[in-house]
């Protein structure tokens, strides 16, 4: 169990460690267990909570206590029993899963929208039933109240499956390319999907009209990303928080909340690093911090909802993909580019689940011997170097700056706008340099005096061949060589870093 702490937020990773190998017999695991306080102490609070390659989405059913789990290879689902803390099946597919849903309050009847345009249907026993949709499909979404499917993708319709009489009834129509999310809110049933050309379309499911009712532009508020070279920013991702509240993400890395009366979201966040947010989510804690949760490839935050000011955050080493919550716990599931699905426990949140209510007691007791990680975000930190070649050294010494080890911390919106600045010229800087040494190279093979002293180290050069010489002079017999041009030494000579100055 490792532990950090990220903007005084104490954050327990529940998966850190080593791990002992399936193939190895009791005996032998029982010995490498005795020897290794490491292995021992660790936490595994699901049993087999890994994909072979690689877990892409994760989701948590309705009554909490079932966690399916989607992955590589070869394409499978894994689905856990939160109470038994193991796995319950798993199931293989040719296709890769690219959104799963519940459709009842357990495991018994599960939706999948595969990559070869299929929706493929589960129930208790195993695979149940196969459809074909129109177009490539990127988001999947359930109206209980009408029991109706609505699937959005590379089209401009949203299609439309009825659960009930088992076909598909008219599609919704818009005039946009295509869609990457769509959501839906049962009490207004209200249909609402997101473009590839930054906007919201909404569509009323009571009304015979298939044409859209409303539509918000994203794209004036989507701010410039340096590491981005998209011109509009696409809605990737979307999640209802009540009948009123919708938060969406971009493709350029920004979240906008929205209250659905009004065209102006009322909270802008950014998570800075130009990656489109894959998942959104709402949380309220114990101590009534009312958050969102959003991920995008390398971090998820969690920031309040109506300053945006960040809560904590979590950036594991691997790429993420995606995340779920356990309401009104403190547990947070993330699915990665590698092999373990990622646990992580956050007292601040909520307490332990029911489950692994073990867990609250287990940190109380780490909690004595914990070393602070202390991380500061949205903050950059960087050198002194890094500042002269920013030209910003004039800021030591300000509010601006906050000095910690061998540099300073500086606030990531200062840092993004320095680094745009100076980007042009840096790049000027480094192909002159490349070109002076290319022709440095050139000029020195072209004229190679045997025995001329090198430009690094002259002083020590000389004394190393005076001594040679007067050593060689006494026997005649050995051949003279050039100890300059030793391979073990030859560095010395010829970098400037190793120059002698005393």
């Amino acid at each position: 169990m490792l532990i950090s702490i990220v903007n005084g937020v104490k954050i327990y990773n529940l998966a850190a460690g080593k791990a002992v190998p399936d193939w190895l017999n009791d005996k032998k695991r029982k010995k490498i267990l005795k020897k290794n306080k490491e292995l021992l102490n660790r936490t595994e609070i699901i049993q087999d909570l890994e994909m072979p390659v690689l877990s892409t989405n994760i989701v948590l059913s309705p009554d909490q206590n079932h966690l399916l789990v989607s992955g590589m290879y070869k394409p499978r689902i894994r689905c856990y029993d939160l109470r038994q803390m193991a796995m319950k099946f798993e199931r293989c597919f040719d296709s890769e899963c690219v959104k799963m849903m519940f459709l009842s309050d357990d495991y018994t009847k599960i939706a999948m929208l595969q990559q070869d345009r299929h929706i493929e249907f589960h129930n208790s026993t195993g695979y149940y039933f196969k459809i074909r949709i129109p177009k490539p499909g990127r988001d999947l979404c359930y109206d209980y109240r009408e029991c109706i499917m609505y699937s959005c993708g590379a089209s401009c319709d949203i299609f439309r499956l009825n659960l009930d009489i088992g076909a598909f009834e008219d599609s919704f129509v818009s005039e946009r390319e295509g869609f990457n999310a769509c959501v839906t809110n049962s009490e207004l049933q209200l249909t609402v999907a997101g473009s590839t050309e930054g906007t919201i379309e909404c569509w009323d499911s009571r009304a015979s009209n298939v044409n859209v009712v409303k539509s918000f532009d994203c794209t004036p508020f989507a701010p410039y990303q340096m590491n981005s070279d998209l011109d509009i920013p696409a809605i990737t991702s979307m999640k209802f928080k009540d009948n009123l509240n919708l938060a969406v993400g971009t493709q350029t890395g920004q979240i906008f909340l929205f209250d659905i009366r009004t065209n102006k979201p009322y909270t802008i966040k950014d998570h800075y690093f130009g990656l489109p947010i894959k998942t959104l989510d709402f949380h309220s804690t114990t101590n009534e911090h009312d958050l969102v949760l959003s991920l995008d490839d390398k971090v998820i935050k969690f920031w309040h909802r109506n300053t945006g000011e960040t809560f904590t955050a979590i950036q594991p080493e691997k790429d993420l993909n995606s995340f779920c919550t356990i309401p009104q716990t403190g547990m947070v599931f993330l699915t990665n580019e590698g092999q373990k699905v990622q646990p992580y426990y956050i007292p601040a949140l909520g307490p332990a689940p029911k489950w692994c209510s073990y867990l609250d007691s287990i940190t109380e007791e780490l909690e004595e011997d914990v070393k602070d990680n202390i991380i500061y975000e949205d903050y950059k930190f960087v050198t002194m170097q890094e500042l002269e070649e920013m030209g910003m050294e004039h800021l030591v010494g300000t509010n601006m700056l906050r000095a910690y080890m061998h540099g300073f911390f500086m606030d990531m919106k200062l840092y993004s706008k320095a680094k745009l600045l100076t980007n042009s010229t840096g790049f000027e800087q480094y192909r002159k340099s490349k070109v002076r040494q290319k022709l440095e190279d050139e000029r020195t093979n072209r004229v190679q005096l045997l025995n001329s002293l090198p430009k690094v180290n002259r002083r020590l050069a000389t004394k190393i061949l005076q001594k040679k010489e007067q050593a060689m002079a006494s026997k005649s017999d050995v051949k003279k060589s050039n100890p300059l041009e030793d391979a073990r030494f030859k560095a010395m000579f010829e970098n400037p870093d190793f120059e002698d100055k005393h």
